[in-house]
C-alpha cells in the first residue's frame, strides 16, 4: 500500500497495516532537525503521509522588520512568533464590508507549486490547506474583541462577513480540487483550554450553518474534509460529523480523553494528533516521549488515527525528544 492508500484506509474506517503519521514543526524546531539530518528536505527523512498544499494563510508580502501583510490586508508582527505572529493592523474598523474589497481566491500563488509537489511526493495523501478559514479569518479582519461584541450588537454583519469568507474559501477549494488532491483541510480555532471561545449557542447559530455549506462543497466533489481547531471542542464532534467532517486535528490530550474518544468515534471520525506539545514533548524525558508514542500507536492500531504531535512542535522541545517520537513511529512501520 502507498502512504495515500494507508490514509484512505484509516479515513474510511478500516484497519491500516501500521499507524500512519504526519509531523510538523515550527521554524525554530525545524532548524534543529535540518542541522541534525543535514538536509532541507525533511519530508524525505520524516516519511510523512500527508502532503500539505497551498498557502494556508496567504503571507505573501514581507513588509520588513518582522512584519507581514496577508492577502486580506491584515498586518502581522512576527517579532516573537516567527511562524504566524500577532495582529498589528486589522482591516474592518467598523462593522461593515462597505468599501472593503475581498482578495482573489484564485490568486495563482496559492496553486503555483501544486503540480511540482504532487509529482515529487507521488505516494502521499494530498491535502489542500485553507488556514483561518472562517471565525479566525473574521476576527483577524475585525479584531477579536470587536467580533465578540458584533455577535450580539451586529449579528447581520457577522453573518454577511462569515458567508463572504465562506464564498472565498469555496471558490479556492473548488479550484484546488481541479488538481489530483484528496482532501481540503480547514483551519479555524474555536476552543480554549475549557470550552468554546464564543460559547455553544453562538457557535451553533453563526458558525455551524456556514461550515455546513463549506464542508458540503468539498464532500460533493468526492473529497475528504479535515479541520484543525485547537482547544476543548469535543462537544462539537457529533455536529461536525453530521455535516461531513472526516478528520479532526489537533486532538489535544490536555483537554481531551484520547483513548475514550478514539473508542467512541472509531469508524465515524479519524483523529490526527494526540502527542502532548504542552507537557510531554517540552518537559518529558526522551523515554517519556517514547513511552507515550508507543501508547498512542497501540491505541491507533485498529484505525481511526493518524499519529502526530498535538500541534506544530515548538522550538523549546529538545532535539532528543523530537528524535524519540520520530524513531518510535518509524520503528512500528518497519522503517528502522
Amino acid at each position: 500500500m502507498t502512504k495515500r492508500d494507508v490514509i484512505r484506509t484509516v479515513l474510511d474506517g478500516g484497519r491500516p497495516p501500521y499507524v500512519p503519521w504526519s509531523f510538523s514543526f515550527t521554524l525554530e524546531a525545524k532548524e534543529k532537525l535540518i542541522t541534525y539530518y543535514g538536509t532541507q528536505d525533511l519530508d524525505a527523512v520524516l516519511h510523512n503521509h500527508l502532503l500539505g498544499l497551498g498557502n494556508p494563510i496567504g503571507f505573501f508580502e514581507d513588509l520588513g522588520n518582522h512584519r507581514f501583510r496577508d492577502v486580506f490586508g491584515v498586518v502581522w508582527d512576527r517579532t516573537v512568533d516567527r511562524d504566524i505572529g500577532v495582529v498589528e493592523q486589522t482591516v474592518l474598523p467598523e462593522p461593515t464590508l462597505r468599501g472593503y474589497q475581498f482578495p482573489d481566491p484564485l490568486d495563482a500563488r496559492f496553486f503555483a507549486d501544486i503540480p511540482e509537489r504532487i509529482g515529487r511526493y507521488k505516494d502521499c495523501f494530498r491535502v489542500f490547506q485553507i488556514g483561518f478559514s472562517l471565525y479566525e479569518r473574521a476576527w483577524t479582519m475585525r479584531g477579536w474583541e470587536n467580533l465578540m461584541l458584533d455577535f450580539y450588537d451586529h449579528p447581520a454583519f457577522v453573518r454577511e462577513l462569515l458567508n463572504t469568507i465562506a464564498d472565498y474559501n469555496i471558490a479556492q477549494a473548488r479550484k484546488a480540487m481541479e488538481y489530483d488532491i484528496d482532501a481540503v483541510y480547514f483551519g479555524d480555532d474555536w476552543g480554549q483550554q475549557r470550552g468554546l471561545q464564543m460559547g455553544p449557542r453562538i457557535w451553533h447559530e453563526f458558525i455551524y450553518p456556514v461550515l455546513k455549506r463549506m464542508y458540503g462543497a468539498v464532500r460533493e466533489a468526492g473529497k475528504y474534509v479535515f479541520i484543525h481547531s485547537c482547544g476543548d471542542v469535543d462537544e462539537l464532534f457529533d455536529d461536525l460529523i453530521a455535516i461531513g467532517l472526516n478528520c479532526f486535528n489537533p486532538f489535544q490530550p490536555e483537554v481531551m480523553d484520547i483513548a475514550g474518544l478514539l473508542h467512541r468515534y472509531r469508524g465515524r471520525l479519524t483523529f490526527y494528533g494526540g502527542l502532548s506539545t504542552q507537557r510531554t514533548l517540552p518537559y518529558g524525558t526522551p523515554e517519556d516521549v517514547r513511552r507515550e508514542t508507543r501508547r498512542l500507536i497501540e491505541l491507533g492500531r485498529e484505525g481511526g488515527y493518524i499519529l502526530a504531535p498535538a500541534h506544530d512542535v515548538e522550538g523549546d522541545v529538545p532535539l532528543e525528544n523530537m528524535l524519540a517520537f520520530i524513531e518510535e513511529t518509524h520503528r512500528q512501520a518497519g522503517l528502522i
